[in-house]
């Protein structure tokens, strides 16, 4: 590996990465620690008389450290690359479109500092972020890398082959031995504990196995009163605080038994689930802040504007959502939908016959439209007549080729899919001419179980293709979490489709992940499963333009470091090179404050240094 000590000895200060990280997230420590990193840049600064001088120093300075590349011969391709894109980010951050775009200005903030005035917006993320830079730029890189992987200059064929495939042995071992630390659902421990809250279940809500084995029982029974829920399962005095106060502003809530069955009383292994359906208090307060205007307040992707029709959202050329059903037996708090859901299981739910038929005449009229995504709400919560109804009009339009139904019943109600139900769908596959698809969400291994395994074969031995929506949330976001999900998902016949970062929104900031801790995810994490296991697409879904696929880098820009350590983006949408349209500048998680809460979580975030290198 490259002499990161080596390379900094000519600026006289090398600062572990390693050894700063074992301090605490200070504000103040940040601020010394910028200033000892810094040093250099400062100094170069502090002569400068006014901002446009002071942009040309920091180019001069970062394209010097560019140059000095060529006198380091022995520097690893890894670690030049890295020092190459920290040269470019600061080069775009000293752009005044850049600041325009992003309305702020890092080169001042810079000059001030150096001038030594006082800039009491800019926040430890701030300082967090220019320390990473300046030390990526200079290349004092102490990330860590597999050292012992790579290859033996010496030897060839066989020997080579023989060497490279013990090593990744020894890689896939490492591998292994994270994902080992995520429980899943199918282990016996879980299964048999399972078993115990579902029977605790059944009796307090007065039930018995062929109650629990039917959906329509555990519709009946979806659990939406806190002074139930405390009897079911054992929770903090704050979450059912914050649930009685959802309750009292009338938030959507609500969890099935059958899910509720997957919990644990201790909390040990479940905090995924849990923060699936029991909402933080920052959502509560922000939710109630904006209760009178909750419809345009959050609907963060602005489907106002892409509705042609009641009941229609289309952003896209080939394909259209149907929304026939507004609700959920299930309320998850990050819903994309959460402001037009009035409650789970909520009366009126249903569309209208009048408001169906226009919106699939609407659809007839438009040959363009190819597939049909029918979600909501959760459509499986239709009968079986309704289904079959419904059906039966969109395959009578000759244009439509594939038919998707969005739900997440196979997690939360897996009861739903009987054989009858899994007859009904398969009768309007047309091989070759049309099919039948299912997307659903899973969110992490735990939540994997028996019932779901079995709903899923039903539905695979029906023709039926199963995909999986992963939304990035923190709680899904620890080291080779994600992974761990997908590789367990291919064993149950699920494949992997997209990974979708947890959208901007205000009401759930407590979800959110930053982009960068899903583009590293992607490289260092499920690039290391067979591609049938991870062939899913990482995305960000940007307001009113739809999905930016976030691993090509020409769909977005980096424009800035926002004053408390936000990562400001411009996302380019997904007509870039095809149609004029706008594009959309959003601040991401500050990263410094993600890697707080996962030490907070129990995390070494040594282990998750090379964040900061992901544009």
């Amino acid at each position: 590996m490259f002499d990161s000590h080596a390379f900094s000895q000519t600026k006289g200060h090398h600062i572990s990465q390693r050894s700063a990280q074992n301090n605490d997230f200070d504000h103040q420590f940040g601020i010394e620690r910028f200033k000892k990193v810094g040093k250099t840049l400062l100094s170069l600064l502090k002569p400068c008389t006014d901002l446009d001088q002071a942009r040309n120093i920091i180019h001069d300075y970062a394209y010097s450290q560019e140059q000095r590349l060529d006198d380091y011969p022995g520097l690893s391709v890894v670690h030049r690359a890295i020092i190459q894109d920290c040269v470019n980010v600061f080069q775009t951050f000293i752009h005044a479109d850049s600041e325009a775009r992003s309305g702020f200005s890092v080169a001042q903030a810079l000059f001030d500092l150096a001038k030594g005035k006082e800039r009491p917006d800019l926040q430890l993320g701030f300082y967090a972020e220019m320390i990473q830079l300046i030390l990526g730029t200079e290349g004092q890189l102490s990330i860590r890398l597999f050292d012992d992987f790579r290859p033996d200059p010496d030897l060839t064929g066989r020997e080579a082959a023989i060497n490279r495939s013990y090593q990744l042995d020894q890689l896939w071992e490492l591998a292994d031995n994270w994902m080992c630390r995520y429980r899943h659902g199918l282990d016996p421990d879980s299964i048999q504990r399972r078993i115990e809250r579902r029977d605790h279940i059944l009796d307090t809500l007065g039930g018995n196995l062929d109650d629990w084995n039917d959906w329509h029982w555990q519709v009946r029974n979806v659990i939406k009163d806190p002074n139930i829920l405390e009897n079911l399962i054992t929770l903090p005095e704050q979450t059912l605080k914050t649930i009685r106060d959802a309750r009292r502003i009338k938030l959507p809530f609500g969890v099935t038994p059958f899910y509720l069955s997957l919990m644990d009383d201790d909390g040990a292994f479940d905090a995924a689930l849990r923060a699936q359906v029991f909402p933080p208090a920052d959502y509560v307060r922000a939710m109630h802040q904006h209760r009178g205007e909750i419809d345009y307040a959050f609907d963060f992707m602005g489907e106002h504007d892409t509705s042609p029709i009641d009941l229609i959202t289309r952003r896209y050329p080939g394909i259209a959502i149907l929304k026939p059903y507004n609700t959920c037996p299930q309320i998850c708090v990050y819903c994309q939908r959460n402001w037009e859901i009035e409650d789970a299981m909520a009366p009126g739910a249903l569309a209208s016959p009048e408001e169906l038929d226009k919106a699939i005449k609407w659809l007839a009229k438009h040959p363009a439209v190819h597939e049909v995504l029918v979600t909501g709400g959760d459509p499986m919560v239709l009968s079986d007549d309704r289904l079959k109804d419904l059906l039966e009009r969109l395959c009578a339009i000759d244009h439509i080729e594939r038919i998707r139904i969005g739900t997440r019943m196979p997690v939360t109600l897996p009861q739903r899919f009987t054989p009858e139900l899994i007859n009904l769908l398969g009768q309007f596959r047309r091989p070759g001419y049309r099919s039948v698809e299912l997307v659903t969400h899973v969110q992490h291994p735990y939540e994997i179980n028996p019932d779901m395994v079995t709903a899923i074969d039903r539905l695979k031995r029906a023709g039926i293709g199963v995909y999986n929506q992963l939304v990035f949330t923190f709680y899904t976001s620890r080291r080779f979490e994600a992974a761990s999900l997908r590789r367990l998902l291919r064993r149950i016949g699920v494949d992997p489709y997209y990974t979708f970062n947890t959208k901007g929104k205000e009401e759930t900031d407590s979800y959110r992940v930053p982009i960068a801790r899903l583009l590293q995810e992607q490289k260092e994490e499920s690039r290391l499963l067979p591609g049938l296991a991870r062939t899913d697409e990482a995305v960000f879904n940007v307001p009113r333009l739809g999905k930016n696929h976030l691993l090509a880098r020409q769909h977005r820009r980096l424009l800035s470091i926002a004053p408390n350590g936000s990562r400001i983006y411009e996302f380019h949408p997904w007509e870039k090179n095809i149609a004029k349209q706008q594009t959309y500048v959003g601040h991401d998680v500050p990263i410094v404050n993600y890697l707080k809460r996962l030490r907070a979580f129990g995390e070494n975030t040594e282990d998750y240094n090379t964040i900061w290198y992901y544009f």
